[in-house]
């Protein structure tokens, strides 16, 4: 591949954290009586910045008509969610070796807050491979799938849109490299992917799927 730059996504891409939020948040809906199946869950709410995803939480709860959606949720959910991190919370497999045999331009393009994706990067040792461009999605005015984030993090990295690749492992995330004009790789190399993964990244607008860093790197290295 000849592209200039390549951004990536944070969550599922670079630490494998979907997994682990993804177990917390349906385990505390479902005890709010919101169920969701994996493919639906996946599709609808991964990538989605925080307030988008309360925000669609909120509207499903709204439906069961037991009030207000719990204005503890986050902070609860958040709680949990960093105990585990703190424990378990890994680099995925081949990053290092990807990135560091790079030639061209990365970034980091990640709906994580901007509290929290710093604190990710250092836990799982990779800030220093892309710092200082980290760019999470509160620093623009719409999160994916819109394509502001994909284009901020471009602008840092004095890159035009066609020149840069970007590695995402959601339909959102997918979504938001197409409205960009970018080249759109779908991940599946995360815990959490489920065998319809790959299928769901091709019909938001993938490109091309890879299920490891290893094959990110004989694209990217050749």
């Amino acid at each position: 591949m000849t592209h200039k730059a390549i951004i990536f996504d944070c969550d599922g891409v670079l630490v494998d954290s979907e997994w682990i939020a993804i177990s917390v948040e349906r385990k505390m809906l479902a005890e709010l009586g919101l169920h969701y199946e994996t493919t639906e869950f996946q599709t609808r709410f991964v990538g989605l910045p925080n307030e988008a995803f309360y925000s669609e939480l909120a509207k499903d709860y709204a439906k069961l008509e037991k009030g207000a959606f719990p204005a503890d949720f986050h902070d609860r959910h958040n709680t949990e969610v960093w105990k585990l991190f703190d424990r378990d919370l890994e680099a995925i497999d081949g990053i290092r070796t990807l990135v560091e045999g790079y030639s061209g331009k990365v970034a980091v393009g990640s709906s994580s807050s901007l509290k929290s994706l710093p604190k990710k990067m250092k836990l799982t040792g990779l800030s220093d491979l892309f710092a200082p461009h980290i760019y999470s999605g509160d620093l623009v005015e719409n999160g994916k799938p819109a394509p502001d984030l994909f284009l901020y993090a471009a602008a840092r990295i004095d890159m035009e849109p066609q020149d840069c690749a970007v590695i995402e492992d959601s339909v959102n995330g997918i979504k938001a490299t197409v409205a960009a004009g970018m080249f759109a790789i779908g991940f599946t190399g995360g815990k959490h992917a489920d065998a319809d993964l790959e299928n769901r990244l091709y019909e938001a607008g993938a490109r091309d799927v890879v299920s490891s860093h290893s094959e990110l790197c004989k694209r990217f290295h050749s």
